[in-house]
């Protein structure tokens, strides 16, 4: 068994393309070595800014000799085709054999494959490799780039070591051969470095100033960073994403700490968490009292003779200049009240067929001031219409045009130093949330008013022109806002009606431009979105570990569109299913099902139609069972539903479902009994139906709950 090593060195490979690089250097490595027959232990990929590194453990050093049968043509078929199937297989037509195949004689090819080195193998499979590599982005250099047919890599490619044990695996691609030669760091080490094997890559490399393990280098930031916030009497702010970004930027990376001057400190703190993190790669620190600091932490890709003064003191000339920008754009932002960036918005298009932004925002504040007026949101319907009409404005500022990221957030800020109700900066702030799962649920109901607006407006205008997502396309993420419709009605416990709001939602906008088929749709799309809402809720559901078949049960009795209600009598559901009464119900309801299904009830609804409608008295029934000598079981099984069925009902009139399932519990024993002890199938047609119609009776008090033929089990 022997290690094999594969390096590939080329320009810088973008930090952001790295950890793809890695997969899909592993995963081409493996298919191609699987196709020729050779099992692969264990394999590390590892990559930094110029190298892209494979060690493969334990490889064998030759494929094992295989015999394989390939079925052919029949006999008598055209020499042609005997031919071409000989072609293909790479044998002699004197090497076929006939064998009979349902009795029919066929040709078969027995193709032995001998074996062979697994360096012969390498030598074939790494030029195949490398010119499959799937880079997101990749370029052609040099003067053979004029041929379409020339090398294509991320970066330049300028050096390749191919390591098979000791020896060389030989092979050359775009006018590189591969040997055993590398470079070490771009200023601490000059000359090239020779490679023995796999073993003593790393710490060759490492004597060069070059980590070689992207997680090591990632270890090194995270705790080098700290150290250094640490040592000034700050804490760092973490940021993951930043640690793996600086990794795959650095070789060596060496975290130092910088300082800016403390009146930037006036510009909100995410402007300058993201004018240091988007623009520079720089963490950001906090002081004890949870205040931004005005020190950051960068990552340096050498050690420095001076300990990095040098280097922190560019670092911090150019954060200078980028904060100086940032200041300019808050300040000159606040020359002009919110109201007046409103206007601006009239000349940015929204989308061709909706009209522009300033349209959107009068439908916005429409449907706030509704959802406050209806008492959906317990919220003041004028600070909602305000914060409605205020909340786009930020799109037109300097600051947001320079880090879209910050949209809605500096709208909140400019808000609160314009003096605008608290209620109305807030609502600007977070009108965008939730925006993604884990993300934060807004409470306040100014908030909630315009946040669960502007949703509405974007699911309903969408769907209205017939541009809905469809299978994994969903490019105005109208997904995503339905969950955060969800996931505001459930959080504030609001009692949303639905239907009303999407359709109050698609008439807002029939008061504009609409044409007389796009009015003729609006019902049309209120129904696909309520399918839309009723698909996106299952989903969350069993995301969140609710059974499937439960979330059917409760779904299949249509005409609910309160989802608050929707989700409390899905959890009732599941913890009545969980039970020996819920478990044992569902039998006798499976077993009336079946009955009935393959029964003809159209008998039993002639004979005794009060009894399916439950309008039959006990005197009657005491009267039936003595006149046609029927079992008491029947009697009690009727007196039970009796009961059972109107405290079900004011149970689910008052949303106490938990208490509608333990009414249907009642029914357990007695609907067990009835089977025990009575033929349903009777041949007197007249109990036949009248037991039909207690089934019948049975089914339709547990559908009050939920379709139990949705239920599994």
């Amino acid at each position: 068994m022997t290690d094999f090593l594969l390096e590939l060195r080329s320009e810088e490979i973008p930090a952001r393309m790295q950890a793809g690089a890695r997969a899909d250097l592993e995963k081409l490595f493996v298919q191609h070595l699987a196709d020729a027959g050779v099992k692969t232990g264990a394999i590390m990929v590892y990559s930094t800014p110029r190298r892209l590194i494979l060690i493969a453990r334990d490889l064998p050093d030759q494929t094992e000799a295989v015999s394989e049968e390939a079925k052919g043509p029949p006999e008598g078929a055209p020499d042609t085709a005997i031919d071409g199937f000989c072609r293909k297989n790479a044998v002699e037509r004197s090497d076929l054999e006939l064998r009979d195949v349902k009795g029919r004689m066929t040709w078969f090819a027995v193709i032995n494959r001998p074996g062979r080195s697994t360096a012969d193998v390498l030598a074939e499979a790494m030029p195949a490799i490398i010119r499959a590599f799937p880079w997101p982005k990749s370029q052609r250099w040099g003067v053979d780039s004029i041929s379409t047919e020339s090398l294509r890599w991320v970066r330049p490619l300028s050096g390749i070591i191919a390591l098979l044990g000791g020896e060389v695996v030989a092979f050359e691609i775009g006018g590189i051969a591969s040997g055993r030669e590398t470079m070490g760091h771009r200023f601490h080490h000059s000359g090239p470095i020779t490679i023995g094997n796999a073993d003593d890559y790393a710490a060759k490399l490492r004597a060069a100033h070059v980590i070689v393990d992207h997680a090591e280098r990632q270890d090194m930031i995270r705790i080098g960073a700290k150290a250094a916030a640490d040592a000034a009497g700050l804490t760092l702010i973490a940021d993951e994403g930043l640690v793996i970004e600086n990794a795959g930027l650095t070789e060596w990376p060496v975290p130092l700490l910088g300082r800016f001057d403390a009146g930037f400190l006036d510009v909100p703190p995410e402007v300058i968490q993201l004018t240091a993190r988007v623009n520079q790669k720089y963490f950001v620190c906090e002081q004890a009292s949870g205040m931004l600091a005005n020190a950051f932490v960068c990552t340096a890709n050498i050690d420095a003779s001076d300990g990095g003064k040098a280097i922190v003191a560019g670092n911090e000339k150019v954060l200078a200049a980028r904060l100086s920008d940032a200041k300019f754009f808050w300040e000159l932002d606040q020359k002009t009240p919110l109201a007046g960036h409103a206007a601006k918005l009239e000349r940015i298009t929204f989308h061709e067929k909706l009209g522009t932004v300033a349209d959107k925002v009068e439908r916005v504040a429409k449907l706030a001031r509704w959802l406050c007026e209806e008492g959906i949101v317990k919220g003041d319907a004028n600070l909602a219409e305000k914060a409605a009409r205020l909340c786009k404005t930020d799109l037109v500022t300097e600051m947001v045009g320079e880090f879209p990221e910050l949209q809605g957030l500096m709208g909140g800020y400019y808000a609160a130093k314009e003096g605008l109700d608290p209620q109305v900066a807030e609502a600007i702030r977070d009108h965008y949330k939730p925006v993604g799962q884990g993300d934060e649920v807004p409470t306040a109901p100014v908030t909630v008013a315009v946040s669960l607006a502007d949703k509405l407006d974007n699911i309903a205008q969408f769907f209205g022109i017939d541009l809905r997502p469809t299978g994994s396309k969903d490019p105005f993420a109208l997904r995503r806002a339905a969950l955060g419709v969800m996931e505001l009605v459930v959080k504030s416990s609001m009692r949303l009606p639905l239907t009303e709001a999407v359709r109050g939602a698609l008439a807002i906008r029939s008061s504009q431009s609409m044409t007389d088929a796009d009015i003729h749709r609006l019902d049309g799309s209120a129904i696909d979105i309520l399918n839309f809402f009723a698909d996106r809720l299952k989903v969350q559901q069993r995301e969140a570990g609710v059974r499937h078949d439960l979330i059917d049960a409760v779904f299949a009795l249509g005409g609910e569109d309160d989802l608050v209600r929707l989700l409390a009598r899905v959890k009732a559901l599941q913890s009545f299913m969980d039970s020996e009464d819920g478990a044992n119900l569902l039998a006798g309801y499976k077993r009336a099902a079946n009955i009935l299904k393959q029964a003809d009830v159209s008998d039993q609804n002639a004979r005794h139609p009060e009894l399916v409608s439950g309008s039959i008295g006990g005197e009657w029934m005491l009267k039936q069972v003595q006149h046609d000598d029927m079992d008491k079981t029947e009697l009690d099984l009727l007196a039970a539903l009796d009961a059972a069925e109107p405290k079900a009902a004011a149970a689910i009139e008052a949303e106490r479902f938990e208490d509608a399932m333990a009414a249907l519990a009642s029914l357990r024993g007695p609907i067990d009994a009835f089977f025990d002890n009575v033929m349903v199938n009777d041949p007197d047609p007249d109990k036949r139906a009248f037991r039909m119609g207690l089934l019948t009776r049975f089914r339709n008090a547990v559908h009050r709950v939920a379709d139990f033929s949705k239920i599994e089990g």
